[in-house]
């Protein structure tokens, strides 16, 4: 009797055997995690906050200076200094054109349109008319040089072409409007001042009134 009672005991399990119970993680708090949260949310917004308010600045800075560059140029005003392309991409000294002549600029809104090639086929045909009196003439548009020295080999146009592509010239002429360039011209004597200006002028009537104004200006010097 005793030894079968032994081996039921010895059959029964150990305590020390049984499976322990697996832990569950403890949840973090959910007030904490919140706070965190905010905290990050509140950093990630910061610098985004300081960033934006430097590109205002910073764009309200470039608009300043480029306002400066275009000072309005009128009747007894000079050319001002300021380098462009011609339509070889050559560099041009504005300031520097009238230095031994006159100078003719006659805008056009955009290179090789029906207008436009009136106006520049105008100055074209009359040309030795003005440098016979003492100018030079420029065509000045918002056209790549590219673009301007296709036209001026189509329609054989003697005179240099000006590219003014961000338009800092024809606006300081009183010229550009809305993205775009008025038909006009502008005379400057020998040393650079504005003695004349049309704007805005008939494609036709551009050259005929350009050459008109100075005859009589070089008459009433004389």
């Amino acid at each position: 009797m005793e030894t079968r009672r032994s081996s039921r005991l010895a059959a029964q399990p150990k305590k020390e055997d049984a499976p322990k119970p697996a832990k569950v993680p403890r949840k973090p708090s959910t007030k904490r995690k919140g706070a965190e949260g905010d905290a990050t949310a509140a950093d990630s917004k910061e610098p985004a906050a300081k960033k934006s308010k430097a590109s205002e600045e910073k764009s309200a800075e470039e608009g300043d200076e480029a306002t400066a560059d275009v000072v309005a140029i009128d009747i007894g005003d000079s050319l001002p200094t300021l380098t462009l392309k011609n339509e070889k991409g050559e560099d041009v000294e504005v300031a520097e054109l009238a230095k031994e002549k006159g100078v003719i600029l006659f805008l056009v809104p955009k290179a090789d349109t029906p207008g436009c090639t009136t106006q520049a086929c105008g100055f074209r045909d009359i040309y030795p008319d003005f440098t016979s009196s003492g100018y030079d003439v420029y065509c000045l548009s918002a056209d790549t040089p590219n673009a301007q020295h296709k036209w001026q080999t189509k329609k054989e146009l003697p005179y240099p072409l000006i590219s003014d592509p961000k338009r800092t010239l024809i606006s300081a002429l009183g010229a550009g409007e809305g993205g775009k360039t008025k038909r006009s011209h502008f005379i400057f004597e020998k040393g650079g001042k504005l003695v004349d200006k049309k704007i805005p002028v008939k494609p036709a009537d551009s050259p005929k009134l350009a050459l008109e104004f100075i005859k009589q200006h070089s008459a009433e010097a004389a």
